[in-house]
């Protein structure tokens, strides 16, 4: 596959949903690739995600069949289940590497980050060594004939500078961001919400579907 010259614009909506496929790909591997359902539920979480959104499925679907013509997702299907199931296809479209699609998957379903709090972030899609080597992959990330991520400037007071992606959508800014310290103390409580939510989804799924037999 020849490689991309140029990043698509991708709208907020398709931008949650490769997001969220890509975060669910690394943190609930059993559950991926994903249904219809469970991925709505993803892209519904109101842990690790800024802005919180209120999707149905046929706005994921819309989302879907965007992405899917310009060759970011594909289908799955087979085994047990007969329902269609999603997954990305980001690390196969650029050539990018796992660290990398981690720190773009966080700049996707959280807004910019400093450094600091995408290592932070980062421990449940993948394991930084340290701040440098983070720094280091956003320096690359930024750089060569197709960045993926942008630095921005610095605001008032504060000390790292933070870096957005460049895949499109409407960024939103919020002044009133967490402290890192705070959002160490909670990484792990978003970890197990999002499990939570993610099996959540699935058992609702399988319980319709049950009810739809015995009906």
């Amino acid at each position: 596959m020849d490689t991309p010259q140029t990043l698509p614009v991708l709208t907020d909506t398709e931008l949650r949903v490769l997001g969220s496929l890509m975060e669910k790909s690394k943190t609930t591997p059993d559950y991926y690739p994903m249904t219809l359902n469970g991925l709505t539920a993803a892209c519904n979480q109101k842990t690790a995600r800024r802005p919180v959104v209120d999707y149905d499925e046929n706005t994921v679907m819309l989302a879907l069949d965007t992405l899917k013509r310009k060759g970011l997702i594909s289908t799955a299907t087979g085994g047990s289940s007969r329902a269609t199931k999603y997954k990305h296809n980001f690390g196969i479209v650029f050539p990018v590497v796992p660290s990398e699609v981690a720190v773009i998957c966080l700049l996707i379903l959280r807004g910019p980050q400093t450094p600091g709090e995408i290592n932070t972030n980062s421990g449940r899609l993948y394991e930084f060594e340290d701040l440098d080597e983070v720094q280091a992959m956003l320096e690359k990330l930024a750089g060569g004939d197709m960045p993926y991520v942008l630095q921005l400037p610095k605001r008032p007071g504060q000390k790292e500078v933070r870096y957005r992606h460049l895949l499109g959508g409407t960024i939103v800014e919020d002044d009133t961001q967490d402290e890192p310290s705070r959002r160490a103390s909670t990484s792990e409580l978003e970890e197990r919400l999002s499990k939570v939510e993610t099996e959540l989804a699935e058992l609702k799924e399988a319980f319709d579907k049950l009810m739809q037999e015995l009906s």
